[in-house]
């Protein structure tokens, strides 16, 4: 049975949890001066000094009390461990974690920050015998090692997300894409709306080989419903939306080559161009097809958008230059296009002026803004 922890203590326990240390502190300081031998207040004044200063040395100095009064205290000694890494001193967490996990075996946080920290204490030690640089090995059997105690920590706290967020950093470390995945199933059923793991279920999907932009923007807007403070997904959603705006600029390139072809710009081997000036029923049917492209390409797919997609692109607009870059683009080739189509020509060297000027800007910079796309 759990004692109940003194109310001070409690209030305490909660202020830091709100973040707010120094009230912590002062009460604390008050409940320490009544009784300087209340274990859980040392631990919990030492948790206030790695809260917001992390001050090891006063973590230190509030955890040693707190052994000095019981040298078994499990909570005091986990504390103690995180003291010793805010204080430099991360290799010597080990034993205390260890010892913790000797002390209570049953306790699987022992045995989950023990995972998480002891493939990390392992480069370390690796790394000074060898000049600064880890071993690949030694590394691998770091990882092993840290592995089957995440494994042994996840059995006995089948229901602690921690657990399984350790697991999955392992598996990630050691480049197995597999457990990580499934470690992160394991960690949306607990948590359905778990940001990191949710974020990445989410982008494995949107980047998978095949999936278009549309469909890569639903899947970040549906994550963001979820959990709609995440930045990752947001960013996702902004790189989808950026796609589609992409796929705006084709749609104008693909008119200005129609335009191209309704003038008959360029002489092909043993074929005969279009006597100029085109008629005007010639010239207003072949604004049919670049019609026709728009309503299906443009308008018609974007009213099929989630509205949460419309808005993201809106803004999206507003916050950064590449999709106004890219939409100016768009909207000068179409302008060239329809200069091509609407004129009555009677000689091609002007449209093909226009021809080359509503691509080039395009080519230009196609592929250098590729890389914003992702």
């Amino acid at each position: 049975m759990t004692t109940p922890l003194p109310p001070a203590v409690e209030r305490a326990n909660l202020l830091i949890n709100l973040e707010r240390y120094e009230e912590a502190r002062e009460l604390l300081a008050r409940r320490l001066a009544e009784d300087p031998e209340d274990i859980r207040a040392w631990v919990e004044l030492a948790r206030s000094h790695l809260g917001d200063e992390e001050n090891g040395a006063k973590a230190l100095e509030a955890t040693g009390r707190a052994l000095a009064l019981d040298a078994e205290n499990v909570g005091a000694l986990l504390m103690h461990a995180r003291a010793l890494r805010a204080g430099g001193r991360f290799p010597e967490t080990e034993g205390v974690l260890r010892e913790a996990i000797r002390l209570a075996p049953d306790y699987w946080y022992s045995y989950a920050l023990l995972a998480n920290w002891l493939w990390r204490i392992r480069g370390i030690s690796s790394g000074q015998a060898n000049g600064g640089q880890i071993r690949r090995e030694d590394f691998e059997a770091a990882l092993r090692e840290a592995g089957l105690i995440a494994q042994q920590a996840i059995r006995l706290g089948p229901e602690e997300v921690y657990a399984y967020e350790v697991a999955r950093l392992i598996a990630h470390m050691g480049a197995d894409r597999s457990v990580a995945d499934q470690m992160d199933e394991a960690i949306l059923r607990l948590d359905p709306q778990h940001q990191d793991a949710l974020a990445r279920r989410t982008k494995n999907a949107a980047t998978a080989p095949g999936v278009k932009a549309t469909e890569a923007a639903t899947l970040y807007a549906d994550a963001l419903a979820s959990a709609p403070g995440s930045a990752p997904m947001q960013r996702g959603l902004d790189e989808a939306s950026y796609r589609l705006l992409r796929g705006v600029r084709w749609l104008a390139l693909l008119c200005l080559a129609l335009a191209a072809v309704g003038i008959d710009l360029f002489a092909t081997d043993g074929g005969t161009q279009r006597e100029l000036p085109l008629g005007l029923g010639q010239r207003l049917w072949d604004l049919v097809p670049m019609a026709a492209i728009w309503a299906l390409g443009a308008l018609l797919r974007y009213r099929r958008l989630r509205a949460g997609i419309r808005v993201n692109l809106h803004s999206l607009i507003r916050r950064w230059a590449w999709p106004r870059v890219v939409l100016g683009q768009a909207a000068w080739a179409m302008l060239c296009a329809l200069l091509i189509i609407l004129i009555p020509w009677t000689q091609r060297m002007v449209p093909l002026v226009f021809f080359w000027a509503g691509l080039a800007p395009a080519v230009a910079t196609m592929w250098f803004d590729r890389p914003k796309a992702r």
